[in-house]
């Protein structure tokens, strides 16, 4: 007993060159009651709990945020909610983590391996002589201020004036996304969304100065928390023009501002009426801006309602050369399309039968996408119209390929059967072999 007792009030000093079996011993034992009762919380759970407060302190200090501002003079919209307003800030953070620092930098997408110098030539003859400049948020801006004070010489009610510390904060924030590059978004920007004048309190910010990245994380938020026609005014006043406008600088366009269009479809709606289809209204859209837009729409899923509406805006508007490409994109979606938008796009090819104009590859490759993804779903009499078409507007390579197409198909209405009734002749027609099993035919045998 002596010696047992011994060896616990004196345990052995820990060597690294022993054996580890007698802790491995002790550790591997069952845990005693004591030791049960202070087991950690798995990590799963405590990271719950942490997001959960997280959530509870933005709120308490959204709420102290919203107090200060009313006191200060910022007007919130009844409709709008600003807990939306606050994102996760932790992805404002790690967004640009994924790419390396010369990318997030001077990162750029180009797209010269799509465009030819002759097509781009030959589009410029359809664009419109009337090269007028962009609308941008500055105009917008100016005409509300003209509105406004012709609604007070009038005697009508005017718009609320902003304090002058709220137009201070604003001008310092914009300076601020001037040299943004990563990391938190000032959080006064955040609440824009939120404001019931949130064009004029944008202005302020100056949006023509900030950098690419402050752009990215503009539209990622007001994406997320603008409504469709509030966002939509944005991507058409502040985003396209700024798009449009580095394109023509650099001839590419800076890699923030790519993803700011990619961010920009999450509102399918807002992207096509708040940037492709004002780009080809302006009727001066280049095949360069074209492509790159393109591969937007290209690389990315659109509901099929709303790829439907843009090729119906699309097939109604003015001509521009481009808007051939932006068609056969949504086309080679490969969408089931209503009736309207068919007939649509066949009115909007048979509108070139009388033009003298040398029509582009685009126009031709458009119209073979068309050909083959729809042809069954094409009347006899759009197919005998599409065919006097490419009569008059031809192309050696193209032109044989849509024929082939057009006439080797069955129209809108018809079943399989029918197609095989056209495609084979009742003359050609025979009947399954018959053979009979007993008819064998003599098999020569080498003698032995």
């Amino acid at each position: 007993m002596s010696k047992k007792r011994s060896r616990i009030a004196n345990p052995e000093p820990f060597s690294p060159f022993t054996s580890d079996s007698v802790s491995y011993k002790r550790r591997s034992k069952p845990p005693k009651h004591h030791q049960l009762q202070q087991r950690l919380v798995p990590s799963a759970v405590s990271s719950k709990i942490l997001n959960e407060a997280l959530i509870q302190q933005k709120e308490i200090q959204l709420e102290e945020d919203k107090n200060d501002a009313q006191n200060n003079g910022i007007v919130f919209s009844q409709v709008d909610d600003p807990k939306n307003s606050i994102r996760d800030e932790e992805e404002d953070l790690d967004y640009f983590k994924g790419f390396s620092e010369s990318e997030i930098q001077s990162g750029q997408h180009d797209f010269e391996d799509k465009i030819d110098e002759e097509d781009e030539k030959l589009l410029e003859a359809f664009f419109s002589k009337d090269d007028r400049p962009h609308h941008t948020l500055a105009d917008i801006i100016v005409e509300k201020i003209k509105e406004k004070d012709a609604q007070v010489s009038s005697g009508a009610q005017a718009m609320p004036k902003l304090d002058d510390s709220i137009v201070e904060l604003y001008k310092g924030v914009g300076k601020l996304l001037s040299k943004y590059t990563s990391g938190k978004v000032p959080k006064a920007f955040k609440h824009i969304p939120s404001m019931q004048l949130w064009e004029e309190v944008l202005y302020l910010t100056e949006p023509e100065k900030w950098s690419p990245n402050a752009m990215y994380q503009t539209t990622r938020i007001f994406a997320s928390n603008l409504g469709v026609k509030k966002v939509e005014r944005f991507y058409k006043f502040v985003l396209l023009p700024r798009v449009r406008e580095d394109i023509r600088k650099n001839k590419r366009l800076h890699f923030a501002l790519y993803q700011s269009l990619k961010k920009a479809l999450y509102k399918p709606a807002a992207f096509n009426k708040g940037i492709l289809l004002p780009l080809c209204e302006s009727n001066t859209c280049s095949l360069r801006e074209a492509v790159i837009v393109g591969s937007i729409i290209e690389k990315n899923s659109i509901p099929p309602l709303h790829s439907s509406v843009a090729l119906l805006k699309l097939a109604e508007l003015e001509y521009c050369g481009t808007t051939s490409y932006f068609i056969k994109l949504l086309i080679e979606k490969k969408y089931a399309l209503p009736y309207r938008v068919l007939d649509a796009l066949v009115a909007h090819f048979m509108k070139f039968h009388e033009d003298s104009r040398a029509m582009p590859v685009i126009w031709h490759q458009s119209l073979l996408a068309f050909a083959q993804r729809y042809k069954n779903e094409l009347t006899k009499e759009d197919k005998a119209n599409l065919n006097t078409l490419v009569d008059r507007q031809r192309h050696k390579l193209v032109t044989p390929e849509i024929l082939r197409e057009l006439n080797n198909s069955r129209n809108r209405g018809d079943k399989e059967d029918d197609l095989m009734s056209i495609l084979t002749p009742i003359s050609t027609v025979t009947k399954p072999i018959q053979e009979d099993r007993f008819d064998i035919p003599d098999v020569p045998m080498e003698e032995d």
